[in-house]
């Protein structure tokens, strides 16, 4: 694991735009290439105690927002587009939902729930439209929380909540979410487990790392053979199976993070690489602290350093206080993800 530190950088948002690493609340770079400038994306103060951001594939659009509150703002290029708000209930308890998607004909969308906390929507970014606002729509019980997109831009993965309350997961196909906004009224498949989802991310487009609930109450109807409280496995939303089950050396939070198909990325308390086949943990540095995060539900941001992986280069960014974490991780064969 390599790690670079960044002493004095004050950052209220941490998001990667490509291979810069961007506080968007204070318009600016906090880590880059050498060779290029450093330049205030926005010239103007936003007024607003925004903590997280992401931005989508190209980095055109961002969007800033308040993880516990209902206010959003979306940009272009640094540039105001909109405002956008999510539904007051139980806002103050779990995480924004949101997340960038692109279309296969090339239009940017912004999934959340602009709504109701349980009736995603697609909203096209450039013009506000609303894609999947249908009269017949009738969304389950379900809380929709750090809502992720394949690698393919196909599938929407949410991992959310229900009452009263647990952690799980629900999946929708994008596209047949637009062609039918029915679809996304509840998901179209979802794992055989017998415990609570804390974490999930995907491995490849078809593949979802998943971990079980350490802290939680397991279900009554366990079955042995399926995941339990505290393991991993990976879901197969092709097929509906969740195989490779084991029993990793450390406690699973809500962080964990494929970097490729066989490591990934866990983050309860301090960052660590584990072998998500094995369960071993190859590194930790235990002087970096990045939270104890186990679930959408949060209650306090104060608690939680400020998390930013990069798709492409599988680095993690760990903000606390005045100080910045890059790290990245070299695989055993020398060779980085």
């Amino acid at each position: 694991m390599q790690r670079q530190t960044i002493n004095e950088a004050y950052a209220s948002t941490l998001n990667w735009t490509g291979d810069y690493l961007v506080d968007w609340k204070n318009g600016r770079k906090v880590f880059f290439p050498i060779d290029h400038e450093d330049r205030p994306l926005i010239t103007y103060y936003l007024a607003f105690s925004f903590d997280s951001a992401i931005s989508s594939s190209d980095g055109v659009y961002s969007f800033l927002y308040k993880k516990l509150g209902t206010k959003g703002l979306l940009l272009k290029n640094g540039e105001i587009l909109r405002e956008i708000n999510r539904s007051y209930y139980h806002a103050h308890v779990y995480e924004y939902p949101a997340a960038f998607a692109k279309l296969k004909d090339g239009r940017d969308i912004l999934i959340h729930c602009p709504k109701d906390y349980n009736r995603l929507e697609f909203e096209e970014v450039e013009t506000g439209v609303i894609l999947t606002d249908h009269s017949d729509r009738e969304p389950g019980d379900f809380f929709h929380s750090r809502l992720e997109v394949s690698p393919d831009h196909k599938t929407l993965l949410s991992k959310g909540w229900v009452w009263h309350p647990y952690d799980f997961v629900e999946v929708f196909d994008i596209e047949e979410c637009i062609e039918n906004p029915k679809s996304l009224d509840e998901s179209r498949i979802k794992p055989e487990v017998c415990t609570e989802i804390s974490t999930a991310s995907f491995i490849n487009n078809e593949l979802v790392l998943i971990g079980g609930s350490h802290d939680s109450e397991p279900f009554d109807d366990d079955s042995p053979d399926q995941l339990q409280n505290g393991q991993i496995g990976i879901w197969n939303i092709k097929t509906n199976i969740v195989s490779d089950i084991i029993t990793p050396e450390c406690t699973i939070g809500g962080n964990l993070i494929p970097i490729d198909d066989t490591f990934a990325w866990e983050l309860y308390e301090n960052p660590k690489i584990i072998n998500y086949k094995t369960g071993e943990v190859l590194h930790e540095i235990k002087e970096i602290l990045s939270g104890k995060q186990v679930s959408s539900i949060v209650f306090n941001t104060q608690e939680l350093p400020l998390i930013a992986f990069n798709q492409r280069t599988k680095q993690i960014a760990i903000g606390n206080e005045d100080t910045i974490e890059i790290l990245t991780w070299q695989n055993p064969d020398g060779q980085h993800p």
